[in-house]
């Protein structure tokens, strides 16, 4: 246990040093309160501790990580994320642990050098603890992490392992990805803040590609502060604060044309969350997305289906007995029989509603649009389905995303609220992320 003075409350609180935030952990060793080995002494504890129930890592080497700790002691622990430990995605190339793709067809695969975003991260300081469960190609069928909330449900997918890690506090941050809703749907079920970025703000080199015009990478964290500052590790460029709002922000009420299919207690959920923004003088419109938006989800299958067939035609041709049955009645099968001609026309339509989506925003003045992150609560089962996925239109639409943990369901399970920008305006999402939080929380 060691103290630590909120900056935010001015009082001293006592917990263990693996619940610490990222950005706590870089204030605390940067003025001598903490060292890299202590912190990354307590995560593996907490590792050990929970790992069997929680499963959330699919490779650990503890020993590798507390050396890396103790030679950032000895040369001065810097940068924006000096003696952080995190957790990576298992699809996500590292030099020094396997990169598995969450299938036995590449087991014990060693790619030899890291991926961009792990090198970046390494760059800035960071330590890596090791690699997080995936599903299957990080696709529909699911590995065997745990929800931490509840170990009877699952945590979602299919950055599984890197949601649980961080919600149980076993990591302060981890890289996920998303294609679908690989990253704001598990932070939505276990209860942290998730985020994808817009497209193309981060650099994919080392990291599997599952569809190549919808992926990003995700990041899972407990702060809006620690998304922002990895944000910009990742970047590759000098972390900047997050901007506070010097008013309330304009916000869109967006509940798409599945709003029938979202449970009961997240639209009532959402709906009351406005009207108490509102009340502390948010602007709140209703939004009716434009005409044709209704097909992107449709769009997404086609567009995902095809390029994921396609990206793995090599597993496909050698080892089709070895991919599961839930990936080869699915995604495979829709992607290999997909028609060309109608793949270029959900990507002429997706497009489209990104140019209709800029004009929207632009044009109604929205800082930001409020929209689920998930049906409802993490569903039981250990090994079931994820969930459905209701919301893949943005990121068909490639805007920028944050879920923040600010619900609880009718079972006592967190359920996230979702914001979604303008492309490229991730910055200001987090300043407008920040100010919902503090109205809905406060």
């Amino acid at each position: 246990m060691v103290q630590w003075r909120s900056p935010q409350q001015g009082i001293r609180i006592i917990k263990p040093l693996n619940e610490w935030t990222a950005t706590e952990i870089v204030a605390a060793i940067g003025q001598g309160r903490a060292t890299c080995e202590a912190v990354m002494h307590a995560c593996l504890e907490r590792i050990a501790e929970r790992e069997p129930q929680v499963q959330a890592f699919a490779h650990l080497d503890p020993a590798a990580a507390l050396a890396a700790a103790r030679a950032l002691d000895r040369r001065g622990a810097h940068g924006p994320l000096a003696g952080v430990p995190f957790g990576v995605k298992d699809i996500i190339d590292t030099f020094d642990l396997p990169t598995e793709w969450g299938t036995p067809i590449h087991k014990g695969r060693r790619p030899g050098r890291d991926a961009a975003c792990v090198a970046l991260s390494r760059k800035a300081g960071g330590v890596l603890v090791g690699k997080t469960v995936t599903t299957e190609f990080a696709n529909l069928h699911p590995g065997p992490t745990r929800n931490p909330r509840d170990l009877a449900r699952t945590p979602g997918g299919s950055s599984s392992g890197s949601a649980a890690a961080v919600a149980d506090f076993m990591v302060p941050i981890a890289l996920g990805t998303q294609t679908t809703g690989s990253t704001i749907r598990p932070a939505s079920f276990c209860g942290i803040v998730g985020y994808r970025p817009t497209y193309g703000e981060h650099r994919m080199h080392g990291v599997m590609e599952a569809s190549g015009s919808l992926d990003t990478l995700g990041i899972l964290a407990r702060s809006i502060e620690d998304v922002a500052l990895y944000r910009d590790v990742l970047a590759g460029i000098p972390p900047r604060p997050v901007e506070r709002f010097s008013r309330p922000p304009r916000l869109g009420l967006a509940r798409t044309h599945v709003w029938d299919e979202v449970q009961p207690a997240t639209r009532r959920a959402l709906e009351e969350a406005a009207e108490r923004l509102a009340r502390a003088g948010a602007g709140i419109v209703d939004v009716a997305l434009p005409d044709g938006f209704e097909r992107l989800n449709e769009a997404h299958r086609s567009i995902s289906s095809f390029e994921f067939a396609r990206t793995f035609t090599f597993e496909i041709e050698r080892h089709w007995q070895a991919i599961s049955e839930t990936l080869r009645g699915g995604r495979l099968d829709d992607g290999i029989k997909g028609d060309f001609e109608r793949y270029t026309a959900a990507k002429l339509l997706a497009e489209e509603c990104r140019r209709r989506m800029d004009a929207l925003f632009a044009d109604c003045r929205y800082d930001a649009l409020l929209t689920p992150a998930a049906f409802g609560e993490a569903p039981h089962g250990t090994f079931a389905f994820d969930g459905v996925p209701l919301f893949q239109l943005w990121t068909t639409l490639h805007v920028p995303a944050i879920t923040l943990p600010v619900f609880t369901g009718p079972s006592g399970m967190p359920v996230g609220l979702q914001l979604v920008a303008k492309r490229h305006a991730d910055r200001l999402l987090f300043g407008c992320a920040r100010w919902v939080w503090d109205q809905l929380t406060s």
